[in-house]
């Protein structure tokens, strides 16, 4: 892997049979039925009623990892520990994905857990407001809320990790713009998993068939319910049209095969050509979001020891600053991560456009 932080990488691996065997049955199962529910405000409210209810249960994390919830309520905000040795002075913002209508910080556990031990720092998950109730405009004020709630409890604007993966990849994008344009001060970096950059009145085309587990048609049904009365090429309702200039280093994690990969790319363009350093992965036959499969698929670990070496890189070029300003750093050692990447090159136009590192 290159020691910069401004790189294109597309692992090289060969595909478990673990992540094949779920490309196989989110395709035969998880597809479909997102295909015949959400398509009406009735199916994505049975959707959200049933998964509110699947997430009182217990779900089981390992020993060394705490949670500890806001206010006490079975699916709020939580705060995510793994371990006991995490500097405290720092956090990660975390905001879950689901389409804007389901899923919660409990949900999400195998993606905060983890990124609480790569960034070696506790992790608050917030429980933003969703629709069908809520709109874009208050999940976007509930996340700067929490932003600037941090800041009141003490930690520096510098270490603060801001992340989140498909609707909550959305969700920090248009935070860090809003921060931006208000003139408060940015987070250190930020991490975007498959994030959902795009809800304008364009036909996702690219891999309609080849994602396994979104349905592009109820994409951009989605799309258009939660943008009705807002103005769809607005940056705050599609970062993709972002001006990303004075932002943070960030990192940007899709699938080959994911019907949001070209808007993915699309974002590390915009940030590229507005001078921030972005890590652009594309990871081969990957479906959305698959760090949420951690428990059983090889790739979706490997994909946290890349997240680790990218915090640790934008930490290294920090320290590598006098003045303090961002710069392109060195990761730390660490085993050497099979792929490619070119360092400061635009967004590969396909699979296997990049150098050999």
């Amino acid at each position: 892997m290159s020691r910069e932080i401004d790189v294109d990488i597309q692992p090289a691996y060969p595909v478990s049979w673990r992540a094949a065997l779920f490309n196989t049955l989110m395709r035969g199962t998880t597809k479909p039925l997102s295909a015949l529910l959400v398509r009406h405000g009735l199916g994505i409210s049975c959707v959200s009623r049933v998964v509110e209810l699947s997430q009182r249960l217990p779900l089981p994390v390992p020993g060394h990892v705490t949670i500890d919830k806001v206010d006490g309520e079975p699916c709020g905000s939580e705060w995510v520990r793994a371990g006991d040795d995490l500097d405290e002075s720092k956090v990660v913002l975390y905001f879950h994905g689901g389409a804007y209508f389901f899923c919660s910080p409990a949900t999400h556990r195998p993606i905060t857990w983890r990124l609480s031990a790569v960034a070696r720092r506790p992790v608050f998950a917030l429980d933003y407001r969703q629709g069908p109730i809520h709109s874009l405009p208050e999940s976007l004020a509930d996340a700067l809320d929490a932003y600037q709630g941090l800041l009141d409890r003490g930690f520096a604007p510098q270490d603060v990790i801001v992340a989140g993966d498909s609707a909550g990849g959305h969700l920090t994008l248009a935070t860090l713009l809003a921060l931006r344009d208000r003139g408060m001060p940015l987070p250190g970096a930020a991490i975007c998993l498959s994030p959902w950059a795009d809800l304008s009145d364009v036909r996702r085309r690219a891999n309609r068939w080849a994602d396994p587990m979104l349905s592009a048609g109820r994409v951009d049904w989605l799309a258009r319910r939660w943008t009705a009365g807002l103005d769809c090429h607005d940056p705050l309702v599609s970062p993709v049209y972002g001006d990303y200039t004075g932002l943070p280093p960030m990192m940007v994690v899709t699938g080959s095969t994911e019907v949001l990969r070209d808007e993915d790319r699309r974002v590390a363009l915009q940030a590229r050509r507005a001078g921030v350093k972005v890590t652009y992965e594309e990871w081969r036959r990957m479906p959305h979001v698959f760090a949420m499969l951690a428990d059983v698929v090889p790739e979706a670990q490997m994909v946290f020891r890349h997240i680790g070496r990218f915090l640790d890189a934008v930490a290294a070029s920090v320290a590598s600053e006098p003045s303090g300003a961002t710069a392109v750093g060195s990761a730390v050692a660490g085993p050497a991560v099979a792929g490619s990447a070119v360092a400061g090159a635009s967004v590969p136009e396909g699979p296997g456009s990049t150098a050999a590192a």
